[in-house]
């Protein structure tokens, strides 16, 4: 299947055409990346917006449900498109600086990975190798 990820301008969509938020999450200066329960690969933290759901408010949601963050700051980066044989979907990617990390609560997500680079077994890679660059081309600014 053909993937094409595009990087748009910040917050350059209106909040109802996004679907989903991905945060490059960072914890005393390592990457964080989160293995599903059902998955054997890693992914940044990230989810779907829910009804009547804020893409901010949503990110917040998925920071702590995915990592156990309960202290951090949000920072919009870029609104991005990602186009498949099956259409387009709109996003929004965060860096996420977590300063209090408490243990996984319980969710979908099985194990959580402290790193200084991505991981090699992704679960989306043509996407999170294009939304991990453009955190990490941010936090060299």
């Amino acid at each position: 299947m053909h993937i094409q990820v595009d990087i748009l301008e910040k917050e350059s969509l209106p909040d109802h055409k996004l679907t989903y938020v991905v945060m490059g999450a960072r914890y005393n200066n390592i990457w964080v990346f989160v293995r599903h329960r059902e998955r054997i690969t890693w992914e940044m933290p990230a989810g779907h917006i829910e009804p009547g759901e804020l893409p901010d408010e949503a990110a917040e949601r998925e920071l702590t449900e995915e990592t156990g963050a309960s202290r951090y700051t949000l920072r919009c980066l870029h609104d991005y498109a990602v186009t498949t044989n099956h259409g387009k979907a709109f996003g929004r990617l965060y860096l996420a600086e977590i300063e209090v990390m408490n243990p996984l609560p319980g969710y979908e997500i099985g194990e959580r990975l402290f790193s200084d680079h991505l991981p090699a077994s992704l679960t989306y890679p043509d996407v999170q190798r294009v939304l991990f660059a453009k955190v990490l081309e941010f936090k060299g600014s």
